[in-house]
C-alpha cells in the first residue's frame, strides 16, 4: 500500500488530510517524486507519490456491496465506500466473507422484520444486499449441509452495536431453527430473555458507551439432527472485577448497584440503602443517572427477567443481599491502631456498615472484622496472627468485595445455563462470540492488556481465515500462489503468552514473591525484552511499557498489574463466608477440596488471573478452530451517538483495530485485484484491439504493458498491488490521445463546413437583409409615430390620474385637517366662552361691589364738597348780604342747584337699583342655563352665551376710571379648589385601596406559609408521637424486665437498713446491670434505634431515699394487681427517667 503509484496529470487521487484522514483531488503537476494536487478551487497541496492513492471514478453512486470488487483496494477507497453507503442508510457492507456493520444510532424496523427474515432464508451470500441475516443464514446452511459446526465472531469497540447485532443473530436463528408451536418457553427465548440479567450485572457506563459489556460472552446454540435448537450454553470471559472498587469520572459502576439503590422503599429499608452518592464504590464518579434511563423501571424489569430465567424469589433476595453487602463493605474505613502496623475501624459509621454487611451476609460481625484486619500465617513451628495496616485492610476489603461479585456473576451464568438446558446428544452448534474490541486509552491497565491479548489472538485467527479464503480463490482458478506471504502477529503472541519468558509468566513469577513491586516487575520486562522489536521502553517513566500491537502501539501502566493478577482467596474470607448462615452465600464459597479439618493450611492459595484467562482463551480458540468462522466487524461512526454523522478518523481507527486493514494488507500481499475476462476486456480491451480471443487478448495486454507478476486463471485475471493503477493510467493516456485526435478532426470538419455554408448564405442573406432593413426601417418609423402618440396619451392619462389622485388626497387631507382644526377651535372657543362668562360674572360682581363703595364714597365726598362750596358761597353771600338783590339772586341759584343735586341723586339711586336687579337675575339664571347648554345645539349655546355676555357687560359698564386699573381675576377659583380637593381625595382613596390590596396579599401569603408550617409541624408531631410510642414500649419492656430485680433490691434494703452506704452501693450496681440489660433488649427487639435513657439519674448517688421511694412505689404497684401495676410502674418511673 505504500509503493509509488503510476499517475499522470489530471488523474483523480486520494491524498492524506489531518482533519478527514483522506480527501480527493486532481493532479495538476508532477515534479519527480512529488505531485501538486488541487483539492478545492482555492487550495492545493504537495504530496509524495508514495503517500497518495488513485481514485476509481467509475464507482457507483451508492457504493459497492462487496469491497473486494473495488478497483483499488486501499484505505481511502474502503473508507469512501463505507461513508457513501452509510449516508444512504446502507449500514452493512461485505469485504469478501466479512460483514462490516456500522451503527446507525437509530431504529430501522423494516430492516429486521419477519419479511426480511423470509427474504434472506436460503439465499446465497452476495445474492442479496449485505445483511447480518445473510451471515447467519450462511452459517446455518453450512451446518445443515456440511454437518460442521460454525461460529460467528462479533467484535468492535464499545458502542459499536455488538450486543444488538448478537440479538439480531439470535432472533434469526430462532426464526430458522426455533420451535414454532412449542409449549412454554423455547431455548432461544430463554437465551434472549437472559440478556437483561447479564446486562444488569455485567454491563456498565464507560466514556464511549452507556451500556458497555465488561465481559466477553460466547453463546453456543446446540442443534438437533432436524436443525432445530435443542440447547444452549453461555460462556463468559474476563469480567472486569476492578470496576467493583474503582471507577473513574464520568463512568459508572455495574448497573445492578444503581438499580438496587432505585428499588422500592421496602427494598431500600430492608437492605439499609440510600442514594448512590452515599457509597464509596459509587461516589468516585459524579455520574449517578443516565439520560433516558429509569433505574426504578429497570430494577423491576430485571426482577421480571430473573423470574423468567428460573431464579426463585428466595435466590433473588439472596443475590441482592450480596450486592447490598458489597456497597456497605465499601463504606468501611480504617485508621491506625495502637499497635505497630495495625488498624481498627475508623468511626461509628464504619461499625454500622460492617454490622449491616455482616447481617446481610449472615455471618459473625466480629469474625468479619477480624477477617478484614488480620491474617493467619502457618509455619512448621506455629500459627502466627498478623495485623494489617490501614492500607492492607483496604486491600483486604476490596479483595473481598471483588471476590463476592465475581462469584455472584459466575453463579448467575451457571444458573442461566442450568435454566436453559443443554443437549448432550447434539453434534452441531453455532457459536456467537460477543467480545470487546481493541482498547487504547490514556491510562491502560491489566484489563486493557488482557483485552488486547484477546484481540491479538482473534486477529491471528482472522488473518489465517482471510489468507485461507485467498488461497481458496487462487486454487479455484489454479494459479501459482506458493510464494505468497502475509503479515503474521505470532511474535506479539509469543511476547505475551510464552511459557518461559512471556509477559504473563513474568507477571505470575513476580506475584509469587511478597517483596515484588510493579517497579521490579517493569525492570524485569525491560531486561528480558530489551531487544524485542515489539516491546518498547518509554522515556521519562520507570514502570510503563509499550507493546506494538497489530492496531498500533499501546502504553501500559504496570502500577496495579500485580494486584489485579492475584486471584487467591484469603483463607479468612473463605472460612468466614463458608460458615455463613445464608445457604446462598455459603454455596458461593465451597470449601477447598483438600480441606478436611478446621486446622487446615491457612496460607493463601494463589491463582493467576492472567494464566487462567490465557487458558480460557486457548480453549476458546480451540472451539473456534474446530468450527467454520464467520466475521462481523461492528463500527461506531461517531462519538456523539447521533445518526447521519460519519467521522473518518474515528472509523479508520476502528477498521485498523478490527483488522480490516490487516485483511487488506493480506490481500495486497497476493493479488488484491480480481477481474473476470469480460470485465477486464470491457475496461482494458482498447489497449490491444487487434486480438479477438479473450485469453489471448488478456495475455497480449499484460505482455504489452510489461506487468510482471500478474497471473491469468481459468475465469479471472489476478493483478498485483499497483498494477490496476498502471492499467488505468495507460488506459487513460490512450483514451486521452484518441480524444485529442478525434477532437482535432471533428473541429476541422465542423469549421470547414461552417465556412462553406456561411459563404453560400452570405450573398442571399445580404439581399434579403437589405430589403428587410428597409421594411424594418419603415416599420420602425410607423412604430415610432404610434409609440409617440401612445406615449402622449398614456402620459396624459397617467398625469391626469396622478393629478386627480393627488387632488382627492389633498382635499381629503385638507378636510381632515380642517375638521381637526375646527374641532380644536370649537373646543377652544367653547372653553374660552365658558371662561369668559365665568370671568364676566366674577368681574360684574367685583365691579358691582366696587361701584357700591364708590357711589357711597362719591356721595359722601360730594356732600362734603358741596357743603364746603355752600359754606364758601354762604360766606360770600353774607359778605354781599347787604345787597338784597344779590342775595335773592344767589338764593334762587342755590335752590336751583339743590334741586339739580336731588334729581341727580335720585337718578343715581334708580340706576343703582336697576343694576342690582340685573346682577341678581343674571346670577340666578347661570345655573339653569349651564345645564341646558349640554342639550342645546352648539349654535344656540353660543348665541345664549353671547347675549348673556353682552347683557352683563352692558349692565356692568360703569364710567368709572378706577375700573380699568383692577387686575383680571377668574371666577373659577372656587371650582378649581373643589376639583383639586376632590382629586386629592380620589388619590387618597386609590392609595388606601392599593394598601388594602397589598395587605390582603400579604395576609394570603402569610396564611399559605402558616399552612405549610402547620403541615411540617404536624408531620414532625406525628413522627415524634411515633418515636414516643416506640420509646414508651421500650421503657415498658425494660421496666418489666427490671421489676423482679427491684423486688429483690427492696428485700435487700429492708434487711440491711442499718448499713446505708453498703445498700446504696449494691442498689447502684444492680441498677446499672439491669439498665444495660434493658438497653440490649431495646436495641434487639425494636426495629428502630433510639438513644437509651441514662441508667443513673442526676444526683442519684447522693440521694438514696429517691431509690427507696421508687422501690416502695413498685412494691405498692405490685400489690394493686396486674392492670394497676402497669399504670403504677409507668407513674413510678416518670420522674426517674
Amino acid at each position: 500500500m505504500g509503493a509509488p503509484v503510476n499517475v499522470i496529470e489530471g488523474s483523480q487521487i486520494w491524498v492524506e488530510d489531518p482533519e478527514v484522514s483522506w480527501i480527493d483531488g486532481q493532479v495538476i503537476k508532477i515534479n519527480g517524486n512529488e505531485v501538486e494536487v488541487q483539492i478545492s478551487e482555492e487550495k492545493t497541496v504537495v504530496a509524495n507519490l508514495s503517500r497518495i492513492h488513485p481514485k476509481d471514478e467509475e464507482t457507483p453512486a451508492d457504493g459497492l456491496e462487496d469491497m473486494t470488487k473495488l478497483s483499488y483496494l486501499h484505505e481511502p477507497g474502503v473508507l469512501h465506500n463505507l461513508a457513501t453507503r452509510y449516508q444512504l442508510n446502507k449500514i452493512y457492507t461485505y469485504s469478501g466473507g466479512i460483514l462490516i456493520a456500522i451503527n446507525p444510532f437509530q431504529r430501522l424496523p423494516d430492516l429486521y422484520d419477519a419479511h426480511m427474515m423470509a427474504t434472506y432464508k436460503g439465499a446465497r451470500l452476495g445474492e442479496l444486499s449485505p445483511h447480518v441475516f445473510a451471515i447467519a443464514d450462511v452459517a446455518y446452511r453450512a451446518m445443515i449441509n456440511e454437518g460442521k459446526s460454525n461460529s460467528i465472531l462479533v467484535s468492535g469497540e464499545s458502542g459499536a452495536g455488538k450486543t444488538e447485532t448478537t440479538k439480531m443473530l439470535m432472533q434469526y436463528f430462532a426464526y430458522l431453527g426455533g420451535h414454532k408451536h412449542a409449549e412454554g418457553r423455547t431455548v432461544e427465548q430463554q437465551v434472549l430473555e437472559s440478556n437483561p440479567v447479564l446486562e444488569a450485572f455485567g454491563n456498565a457506563k464507560t466514556v464511549r458507551n452507556n451500556n458497555s459489556s465488561r465481559f466477553g460472552k460466547f453463546v453456543e446454540l446446540q442443534f438437533d439432527k432436524y436443525g432445530r435448537i435443542s440447547g444452549a450454553a453461555i460462556r463468559t470471559y474476563l469480567l472486569e472485577r476492578s470496576r467493583v472498587c474503582q471507577i473513574s469520572d464520568p463512568e459508572r459502576n455495574y448497573h445492578c448497584f444503581y438499580l438496587l439503590c432505585a428499588a422500592p422503599q421496602e427494598e431500600i429499608k430492608k437492605y439499609k440503602l440510600g442514594h448512590p452518592q452515599t457509597f464509596h464504590y459509587l461516589n468516585q464518579s459524579t455520574c449517578y443517572e443516565l439520560d433516558g434511563v429509569n433505574d426504578s423501571h429497570d430494577f423491576l424489569a430485571t426482577r421480571k427477567a430473573m423470574d423468567v430465567v428460573g431464579i426463585s424469589h428466595k435466590e433473588q433476595d439472596a443475590i441482592f443481599r450480596v450486592v447490598a453487602s458489597i456497597l456497605h463493605l465499601g463504606n468501611v474505613t480504617f485508621a491506625k491502631g495502637e499497635e505497630i502496623d495495625s488498624s481498627v475501624l475508623e468511626d461509628d459509621k464504619s461499625k454500622f456498615h460492617l454490622q449491616t454487611a455482616a447481617e446481610l451476609l449472615m455471618c459473625n460481625p466480629e469474625a468479619l472484622e477480624g477477617a478484614l484486619l488480620k491474617r493467619v500465617m502457618v509455619t512448621p513451628e506455629e500459627v502466627i496472627k498478623r495485623c494489617l495496616d490501614p492500607y492492607g485492610a483496604v486491600v483486604s476489603r476490596d479483595g473481598l468485595a471483588k471476590t463476592l461479585y465475581s462469584r455472584l456473576f459466575d453463579w448467575l451464568v451457571n444458573k442461566i445455563n442450568i435454566s436453559i438446558g443443554q443437549d448432550s446428544n447434539s453434534k452441531h452448534l453455532i457459536g456467537i462470540l460477543d467480545i470487546y474490541g481493541f482498547e487504547s486509552f490514556k491510562s491502560n491497565s491489566f484489563e486493557q492488556f488482557c483485552i488486547n491479548f484477546t484481540n491479538e489472538k482473534l486477529q491471528q485467527h482472522f488473518n489465517q481465515h482471510v489468507f485461507k479464503m485467498e488461497q481458496e480463490e487462487y486454487m479455484k482458478d489454479e494459479i501459482n500462489w506458493s510464494y505468497i506471504d502475509y503479515v503474521d502477529n505470532q511474535d506479539v503472541l509469543d511476547l505475551i503468552e510464552k511459557k518461559t519468558g512471556g509477559v504473563i509468566s513474568l507477571l505470575d513469577e513476580a506475584c509469587m514473591f511478597p517483596k515484588s513491586t510493579h517497579e521490579t516487575f517493569a525492570e524485569k520486562l525491560y531486561q528480558t525484552f530489551k531487544s524485542h522489536k515489539r516491546f518498547i521502553k518509554p522515556k521519562l517513566t520507570r514502570s510503563d511499557f509499550v507493546i506494538a500491537h497489530y492496531a498500533g502501539e499501546v502504553q501500559y501502566q504496570s502500577d496495579q498489574f500485580l494486584d489485579k493478577n492475584k486471584d487467591y482467596v484469603v483463607p479468612e474470607h473463605q472460612d468466614l463466608l463458608t460458615a455463613s448462615e445464608c445457604p446462598f452465600v455459603a454455596a458461593l464459597f465451597p470449601p477447598f477440596p483438600d480441606e478436611t479439618t478446621k486446622t487446615s493450611n491457612k496460607s493463601s492459595k494463589f491463582s493467576s488471573i492472567g494464566s487462567r484467562f490465557k487458558l480460557q482463551l486457548n480453549q476458546l480458540m480451540e472451539t473456534l478452530n474446530s468450527t467454520e468462522p464467520h466475521y462481523i466487524r461492528c463500527v461506531k461512526p461517531n462519538n456523539l451517538f447521533q445518526p447521519g454523522i460519519f467521522e473518518n478518523a474515528n472509523v479508520v481507527h476502528q477498521l485498523r483495530c478490527g483488522g480490516v486493514f490487516e485483511a487488506i494488507k493480506i490481500s495486497c500481499s497476493g493479488y488484491p485485484s480480481h477481474k473476470t475476462f469480460d470485465e477486464f476486456l470491457y475496461r482494458f480491451g482498447l489497449l490491444a484491439p487487434e486480438v479477438l480471443s479473450e485469453t489471448v487478448a488478456c495475455e497480449k495486454i499484460l505482455e504489452k504493458l510489461g506487468l510482471a507478476g500478474a497471473q491469468i486463471g481459468k475465469t479471472k485475471i489476478f493483478l498485483r498491488a499497483g498494477q490496476m493503477a498502471d492499467l488505468n493510467a495507460r488506459r487513460a493516456q490512450k483514451l486521452g490521445d484518441a480524444a485529442k485526435i478525434i477532437q482535432r478532426r471533428s473541429k476541422t470538419y465542423v469549421a470547414r463546413k461552417h465556412f462553406v455554408s456561411a459563404l453560400k448564405a452570405s450573398t442571399t442573406m445580404q439581399s434579403i437583409c437589405r430589403g428587410m432593413l428597409a421594411s424594418n426601417f419603415y416599420t420602425i418609423m410607423r412604430k415610432d409615430a404610434a409609440s409617440l402618440k401612445i406615449q402622449t396619451n398614456w402620459r396624459w392619462h397617467v398625469f391626469t390620474k396622478n393629478y386627480n389622485l393627488l387632488r382627492n388626497s389633498t382635499i381629503a387631507l385638507q378636510s381632515g385637517i380642517r375638521a381637526i382644526l375646527a374641532r380644536e377651535k370649537f373646543i377652544h372657543r367653547r372653553n374660552s366662552k365658558t371662561a369668559t362668562v365665568i370671568q364676566a360674572h366674577w368681574r360684574g360682581h367685583r365691579v358691582l361691589s366696587f361701584c357700591k363703595r364708590l357711589v357711597k364714597a362719591t356721595i359722601v365726598i360730594q356732600c362734603r364738597w358741596r357743603g364746603l362750596v355752600a359754606r364758601r358761597e354762604l360766606h360770600k353771600l353774607k359778605m354781599a348780604s347787604r345787597e338784597t338783590g344779590a342775595l335773592q339772586e344767589a338764593n334762587s341759584k342755590l335752590k336751583k342747584q339743590v334741586e339739580d343735586l336731588k334729581s341727580q341723586l335720585q337718578l343715581e339711586r334708580r340706576l343703582r337699583a336697576d343694576l342690582e336687579r340685573k346682577l341678581h337675575q343674571s346670577s340666578d339664571g347661570m345655573g339653569t342655563r349651564g345645564i341646558e347648554e349640554n342639550t342645546l345645539p352648539e349654535d344656540e349655546v353660543a348665541e345664549i352665551r353671547t347675549d348673556e355676555t353682552f347683557s352683563v357687560s352692558e349692565a356692568t359698564r360703569v364710567p368709572v376710571e378706577h375700573t380699568e386699573k383692577i387686575e383680571a381675576q377668574t371666577l373659577d377659583v372656587e371650582n378649581t379648589e373643589k376639583i383639586e380637593a376632590l382629586t386629592l381625595e380620589v388619590e387618597k382613596l386609590k392609595d388606601l385601596l392599593q394598601s388594602e390590596k397589598q395587605r390582603a396579599d400579604d395576609l394570603e401569603r402569610r396564611y399559605a406559609d402558616a399552612l405549610e408550617t402547620v403541615k411540617g409541624k404536624q408531620q414532625k408531631l406525628e413522627e415524634t408521637e411515633r418515636r414516643v410510642h416506640q420509646l414508651q414500649e421500650s421503657l415498658n419492656r425494660m421496666i418489666y424486665s427490671m421489676s423482679g430485680q427491684f423486688s429483690e433490691l427492696k428485700m435487700i434494703l429492708a434487711a440491711s437498713s442499718n448499713s446505708t452506704s453498703t445498700s446504696e452501693f449494691v442498689a447502684r450496681e444492680d441498677h446499672d446491670d439491669d439498665s444495660s440489660a434493658s438497653s440490649d433488649t431495646t436495641s434487639t427487639d425494636s426495629d428502630f434505634t433510639f438513644p437509651a435513657p441514662s441508667a443513673t439519674p442526676p444526683n442519684f448517688n447522693n440521694n438514696s431515699g429517691a431509690f427507696q421511694l421508687i422501690v416502695q412505689d413498685l412494691s405498692t404497684a405490685e400489690g394493686s394487681g396486674t392492670e394497676n401495676w402497669k399504670n403504677g410502674r409507668e407513674g413510678a418511673f416518670d420522674d426517674f427517667f
